[in-house]
């Protein structure tokens, strides 16, 4: 088995650098039609119908002989329609078996048919070969010749008020910009067409645009909107008997219940939509897709009992697929047939895999599309990685990388870059690696908008695909001996994976950042980047006119979020609040691993405030609490957190006749508890010199506030009311009286003033807490700083007791509007004043969840 895997191997070097020979390719069916004499006594119309009936059954070498025998009687009779109408089904068969040219010549032999027509009937044929050229095209990957024949064919059908007709040739549009990866666009114009055919019969149209709608929301992570578009879509076209149709939307919303998991228990499991999927397919194609579906949920599943099903399933998919059509769609499923057996050894020996990826780039090639020659040729580098062959690994990959260059595919060429970079990690050879990794980080930031922009049919995943680029990246960077010019390529990767994940957070790249330095910002601060990696927490350090600095704490990650997890359980559990030693104790570690071996630095730098850029667990920690065995973190510094330096807005803010709008409910709504205490919060803010407008239970209403925030300049916005974290921008929230407004409603609300000529200075979360089990919740607080408008925003990590609330607050609006401090000091004189008290309140629980996100000064 080794000396044929060897051949195997030599044989597809050889080939990768030389190039493919070139195979036979299929031979086009004749284009001048013969007379069948079977055919002799059917007319026209029973030919065609025929025809169809054997089309849809997948047999589409009956299928062409009738429609050549149908061509061969139109001409007879001149019926010069009917040729056409033969010439444009024989085309449409013939692009779905791959012989492109004799496709391309039933299509021009149709268009020259066409002035002969009587002119009433030229435009509608005209439109029909435009819509089969768009088709011709895209099934040979020409996704924007594609699209331009599809917008002219939609264009032709509206001329001529064909609603149905349009409706095709957009649903088309939209699954051309879908594969150019210009899902928002696709989404732009599936929302229009759904409200257009909103008021429309249910139709098989209908059910289609729901279906494309619902698959585009699930890949820009709108799950729940996604479950109900394809719920909606599978209803209609359950009610109209179309079984493919229904096949391909319960593909769809397996796809949704793979995504969305336990979030959407309404859902069942994906395998049990595939399996049903399989069960209506209509043809071989639709058949083959629910079962590769299938066989990716059991390589999902992992476990031992889900082996033997997937090895049996992959071996009947294998067989099938080479009976396929070598068109785009069958040699995709090819490449996902070896992804899945590279996925799961156990499935398939390297030597079939291997096999079979060759045998898909040479059709590729012959079929003449560049972009899945790459992607077989990246899969294939994949492989011989997985085997620590680098020499062959590296030609294919590299060979990938410049065709996915050559025809600007970045969302490729990005994976081969990271490819290269761990190929040559693996090798000991750093300097290739750090360039390899650079430039994977450079292309992920021109990409930023279309991360998400993934082929519908292939599971994207943030932590899978991007996140590790920048890890690894650092890791590789953060060496002993790294240079300053390397510190500062690690401090920008930190910078842009913060961003991108914030990005993949709201599912856009909406946020607009600027490189700052905090020289530039304040000089009595200093910056702390951290970044847990697999072996050790990294942290680089910047202070005003300083070389950047990095330390490490080598522990396993896993050790170190344990520490972190139980640190915050010793502060926040009420069963373990006791345990004042145990507490300090942890708290004196993280201490010991963030700021300690800074400490001497600090204080020679005078400084006052420590703004930390925070990574996974570490945002959910309370840092104020962090002890040095004498002294909590905040009686020593201020403290702020921002989820990215280079989304810091650095403006001071004004103090003086200060305006506030206050916003809260003391009464239980919507399911929430009551917070009493509400009451008291507003009466201590109000007596302060802050100017203070007040919307309380009823009026503290989404219109109220918007009418409030439209007729005033205000600065600062208080909500004392309750609402949620989460690490899913869709259930992170704020409650008013009527409402749960999630972040890009919050965002809404508080930018569609006409009097706010600037940004709200600072957004007060008065009573909000992080989702109780998720790791990543505190991305949601950060979510909320950076897209709500405001250039601050102050809230809490837990949900703290009400009266300790009012009495933090009040002392933190004292301190702002009496000393012209700055925000993050005004915030530290409230916690000291809580700290200081002789009652409970001294505990760190009652004031230590608070942290101000953004702007500090």
């Amino acid at each position: 088995m080794r000396r044929f895997w060897q051949y195997v191997c030599l044989g597809l070097l050889i080939t990768l650098v030389l190039g493919w020979p070139v195979g036979a390719s299929l031979k086009p069916a004749p284009i001048k039609p013969t007379p069948t004499m079977a055919f002799s006594g059917l007319t026209f119309a029973q030919l065609s119908d025929t025809a169809q009936q054997r089309y849809e059954a997948g047999q589409y070498e009956a299928a062409l002989e009738l429609l050549l025998a149908a061509q061969h009687q139109a001409e007879r009779s001149g019926d010069r329609l009917g040729v056409i109408l033969a010439l444009r089904n024989l085309a449409l068969i013939r692009t779905r078996l791959g012989q492109w040219a004799a496709a391309e010549a039933d299509l021009a032999a149709a268009t020259d048919q066409v002035p002969q027509l009587p002119q009433d009937q030229q435009a509608e044929q005209q439109a029909a070969i435009a819509e089969l050229y768009g088709q011709w095209h895209f099934r040979q990957g020409q996704d924007e010749a594609a699209l331009k024949q599809w917008q002219a064919a939609a264009a032709q059908y509206t001329a001529l008020d064909d609603l149905l007709g349009t409706t095709r040739n957009q649903l088309n549009q939209a699954r051309a910009l879908r594969y150019l990866g210009l899902y928002y666009q696709a989404a732009k114009q599936l929302t229009t067409l759904q409200t257009s055919l909103q008021q429309e019969p249910d139709s098989f149209l209908k059910a289609q645009a729901l279906q494309q709608l619902g698959e585009v929301q699930r890949v820009t992570g709108k799950l729940q909107a996604a479950q109900a578009t394809l719920t909606e879509s599978a209803a209609i076209a359950a009610a109209l008997n179309q079984p493919a149709l229904q096949s391909r939307v319960l593909l769809a919303l397996g796809h949704t219940a793979q995504t969305c998991g336990p979030d959407c228990p309404e859902l069942q499991g994906a395998m049990d939509y595939y399996q049903q999927a399989e069960q209506l397919a209509s043809t071989p194609t639709l058949k083959l897709t629910a079962q590769l579906n299938q066989l990716n949920a059991l390589v999902r599943d992992g476990s031992a009992e889900a082996i033997a099903p997937a090895r049996q399933l992959w071996q009947q998919l294998n067989q099938a697929l080479s009976h396929q059509p070598r068109d785009r769609q069958t040699l995709n499923q090819q490449v996902q047939l070896a992804q899945a057996a590279i996925r799961q050894p156990r499935l398939q020996t390297p030597e079939a895999i291997a096999t079979l990826l060759a045998q898909t780039v040479q059709a590729a090639e012959q079929l003449g599309d560049l972009r899945l020659q790459a992607f077989a040729l990246k899969a294939l580098g994949q492989l011989y990685e997985d085997h620590q062959r680098w020499s062959e690994a590296q030609v294919a990959t590299q060979k990938s990388l410049q065709l996915a260059q050559a025809i600007q595919a970045p969302d490729l060429a990005y994976q081969d870059q990271w490819q290269l970079g761990r190929l040559f990690r693996a090798q000991q050879q750093r300097e290739p690696a750090l360039t390899a990794y650079g430039q994977a980080i450079a292309t992920l930031g021109s990409i930023r908008g279309d991360l998400v922009a993934m082929s519908s049919d292939v599971q994207f995943s943030f932590k899978e695909r991007v996140e590790p680029v920048y890890r690894q990246y650092v890791d590789l960077l953060l060496q002993p001996d790294a240079s300053q010019d390397q510190l500062q390529q690690a401090r920008s990767a930190i910078e842009a994976l913060q961003l991108a994940e914030l990005d993949n957070f709201f599912r856009d790249a909406c946020l607009n950042a600027q490189e700052r330095k905090i020289d530039e910002i304040d000089p009595q601060s200093a910056i702390l980047y951290t970044i847990i990696l697999d072996n050790r927490l990294e942290v680089v350090s910047a202070l005003p006119g300083q070389p950047l600095t990095h330390h490490a704490v080598h522990k396993p990650k896993a050790e170190i979020e344990a520490t972190l997890l139980e640190y915050r359980k010793y502060v926040v559990s009420p069963r373990r609040r006791p345990f004042n030693r145990k507490r300090l104790r942890l708290a004196n570690d993280v201490y010991r691993w963030l700021v300690e071996p800074l400490e001497s630095q600090l204080q020679q730098a005078d400084t006052a405030t420590l703004v930390f850029v925070l990574d996974g667990y570490l945002r959910n920690i309370p840092l104020p609490a962090l002890h040095d065995g004498e002294q909590y973190l905040i009686e020593k510094y201020a403290l702020a957190l921002a989820p990215s330096l280079n989304l810091v807005d650095p403006q001071p803010l004004a103090t003086q006749n200060l305006s506030l709008l206050f916003g809260g409910l003391t009464a239980a709504r919507q399911g929430f508890n009551p917070l009493p205490n509400v009451e008291l919060e507003l009466t201590q803010i109000q007596a302060t010199d802050a100017n203070t407008s007040v919307l309380l239970n009823p009026e503290f209403t989404e219109a109220q506030v918007e009418t409030m925030v439209n007729e005033e300049a205000i600065p600062v916005v208080h909500l004392a009311t309750h609402g949620k974290f989460s690490s899913k921008a869709e259930e992170t929230f704020v409650l008013t009286w009527d409402a749960k407004l999630d972040i890009n409603e919050l965002n809404a609300l508080l930018r569609t003033d006409a009097k706010q000529t600037t940004p709200i200075e600072l957004l007060v979360l008065s009573a909000c807490q992080t989702a109780t089990g998720d790791e990543r919740a505190a991305l949601g607080l950060a979510g909320v700083a950076v897209r709500a408008g405001a250039r601050s925003t102050l809230a809490s990590l837990w949900f703290v007791d009400d009266k300790a609330t009012a009495e933090l607050m009040a002392s933190f609006y004292d301190a702002l509007t009496s000393n012209s401090i700055q925000k993050a000091e005004a915030l530290r004189q409230a916690q000291l004043n809580i700290l200081q008290r002789p009652d409970k309140f001294q505990h760190p629980y009652y004031w230590s969840a608070f942290v101000l996100v953004g702007n500090w000064l």
